[in-house]
């Protein structure tokens, strides 16, 4: 069960759906929910700058910055608990997004945070990468909610992808409350072929029997086609009409993946639900 929720308050546009799914999620498992806004900056950070004669002048005052993200939570308080979610508390935390939610993981369940983009935190430009950063640096499983989402609940319909490897393996434990109440789950399996030492005879087949054991509604799909593995899971996501994918994030190193390419970067990039990852 998820019982501490964190979630990534910004005055983006995609925040309200982001909201919308993870009070759907704190509403389903009981569940706490911490509305997490940070400034974009931490104060000895902005001081520094500041004071700096060669460095950039600050483009917007470090009060107006906490002002603004106090007003982004007040709201977030309110719509959450017209949503009914039944345990809320807010943060005002003085730093960016990236070391902000990693610093709270150990004592979340899940972290929801938007989907890869650029653009600014209450008037303060941001970098990309917030997910990604996450998802590879934090503790606990993260939900990344892409910008585009037509969901406002994540679990009826989910995509496994499976590689049998350590990332995918913690995805598939972090993911169990929604499996198990999920209408269908389809592990899909890219390429066993490549791998045959560590899928054995039939791939898919024992994680199948594993997640039956715990009441899941498994099928095993195999896709034999040597395609890019983000990719490949993306495609199964639309066949199968799911709301969510569940993956293990950077089973390479990040610097390969970021040189060559990688299943993890590719979800968080061309995402059109939301991404469960572990790492």
């Amino acid at each position: 069960m998820y019982k501490t929720i964190v979630l990534h308050v910004d005055d983006g546009s995609q925040f309200p759906t982001r909201l919308k799914i993870a009070a759907d999620l704190a509403e389903r498992h009981g569940a706490h929910l911490i509305g997490s806004a940070v400034t974009g900056i931490a104060a000895h950070d902005y001081a520094m700058v500041a004071a700096s004669p060669f460095g950039p002048l600050p483009l917007v005052d470090l009060q107006e910055l906490r002002e603004r993200a106090a007003d982004a939570l007040a709201r977030f308080q309110d719509e959450a608990r017209r949503l009914g979610v039944p345990s809320v508390e807010t943060r005002l935390i003085e730093d960016n997004a990236e070391r902000a939610l990693v610093l709270q993981s150990p004592y979340a369940d899940l972290i929801v945070v938007g989907q890869n983009d650029a653009g600014t935190t209450f008037g303060a430009p941001v970098a990309t990468g917030v997910a990604d950063y996450v998802a590879l640096h934090c503790t606990r499983p993260v939900l990344a909610v892409p910008a585009a989402s037509r969901n406002t609940a994540v679990g009826t319909r989910v995509v496994v992808g499976w590689n049998a490897s350590t990332e995918a393996s913690r995805a598939v434990m972090a993911a169990l409350p929604l499996l198990r109440k999920a209408q269908l789950v389809r592990i899909a399996v890219i390429a066993p072929q490549l791998l045959p030492l560590r899928h054995g005879e039939e791939p898919g087949a024992d994680l199948a029997t594993y997640l039956a054991r715990h009441g899941v509604r498994v099928e095993v799909a195999v896709d034999d086609a040597e395609t890019e593995a983000g990719t490949a899971l993306l495609r199964q996501a639309e066949h199968a009409s799911a709301d969510l994918i569940v993956a293990g994030a950077y089973g390479h190193s990040r610097y390969r993946e970021w040189i060559a390419g990688g299943a993890t970067r590719s979800l968080l990039d061309n995402q059109h639900v939301p991404v469960l990852l572990a790492h």
